[in-house]
């Protein structure tokens, strides 16, 4: 099933297949998480989590080391600052050391990037933003994409910015309609992200609250985009890439049991430790934070949660995660392509801001 298109169609395709994305996330889309989650099933991008640019100079070595491709998956590096010379040195270097994209973060916000003039916080400055947009696009050779978010503290100029992104000649747009101030809290608003797709004759991605594969099939339909971004939910569930392409398919979509989960973790753990293989080096961390994503998808899950935080090293979370995941029965386990009748995940659409009505 082909994403229907509204609006005005974009002059040119998303360029990667099949159109679904895994979203940058801050400490937590490395590379060995991108390994295994791409492992699972098809995912036309991964993105890295975001690379500060800040000083008086950018680092060659530190840059080209992000660029840590996947054989069979292209690779987008985000880059987040506000200095147009240094960001497009910054991009045109990632470029040059084999990123398939280069990213501009224009959504994270944290209290430390709003104060910094970064992420989100170029959503308030849109003369700044559209230097910045036009250095980077005199510098960087190849692709080049932006990910935003709605706005700052109003969403009253989500269109505004996203045709800064496109006057700017970026090849194509994420939107996360949600503002700065909602962080991740309440829904949502995926009307804004059909509002952009509406205006706009570049590719754009919706990101935000697909929660399930068939979230991302109402997505397509409900805004026209061309793309979808998943982040925290594949984390939730790394089977959601197989499960959205089952889905498209009109196959019987794989439903992932309690083994599956405590497997994903030692892969993890492999991954981790191929990548990091100095003296002192611990995967504990990384899988901890792991768990903080894999226990939302099991019922009443608060004590096993703490159960596996206690443990004290990688053999002993495994050995315990093999005990607790492997005993769950499957009515206890929301990883299916829809949301089981106890899922408390927010779903739906939130107040429309007043740019809707333009």
């Amino acid at each position: 099933m082909a994403p229907p298109m509204v609006g005005c169609a974009a002059l040119a395709p998303f360029p990667f297949s099949p159109p679904w994305v895994l979203a940058p996330m801050e400490g937590v889309t490395n590379a060995a998480v991108r390994e295994v989650l791409a492992g699972y099933g098809p995912v036309g991008l991964v993105c890295t989590e975001f690379v500060r640019i800040a000083g008086e100079k950018i680092s060659k070595p530190y840059l080209q080391r992000q660029v840590d491709r996947l054989p069979h998956v292209p690779l987008s590096v985000q880059v987040m600052g506000n200095d147009p010379e240094l960001m497009a040195q910054a991009g045109r270097v990632v470029a040059e050391a084999g990123a398939d994209v280069v990213d501009l973060n224009l959504g994270c916000p944290t209290a430390n990037a709003a104060r910094k003039g970064v992420g989100a916080a170029l959503l308030k400055e849109p003369e700044r933003l559209a230097r910045l947009l036009g250095t980077m696009r005199g510098s960087v050779p190849g692709l080049l994409s932006a990910k935003l978010r709605a706005g700052f503290d109003t969403s009253d100029d989500a269109l505004r910015n996203a045709r800064l992104v496109e006057d700017a000649g970026l090849d194509y747009l994420a939107v996360h309609p949600r503002r700065r101030v909602d962080h991740y809290r309440g829904v949502a608003d995926w009307r804004i992200i059909a509002l952009v797709r509406r205006h706009l004759r570049i590719p754009v991605i919706g990101n935000g609250d697909v929660w399930y594969a068939r979230s991302a099939l109402e997505m397509f339909e409900q805004t026209g985009c061309d793309a979808v971004m998943i982040g925290r939910p594949a984390l939730r569930n790394p089977w959601i890439f197989r499960q959205l392409a089952e889905l498209r398919a009109g196959a019987e979509p794989y439903r992932p049991s309690g083994q599956d989960i405590a497997a994903h973790l030692r892969r993890l753990a492999e991954a981790l430790v191929a990548r990091e293989p100095g003296p002192g080096y611990s995967a504990i961390g990384p899988l901890k934070e792991q768990l903080n994503y894999l226990c939302r998808a099991v019922s009443d899950s608060a004590q096993l949660h703490r159960t596996l935080l206690r443990t004290q090293t990688v053999a002993e979370l495994l050995d315990a995660a093999d005990e607790a995941f492997g005993a769950l029965p499957e009515h206890r386990l929301d990883l299916g392509p829809a949301p089981r009748p106890w899922a408390s995940i927010a779903s739906g659409v939130g107040v429309a801001p007043r740019a809707l009505e333009r």
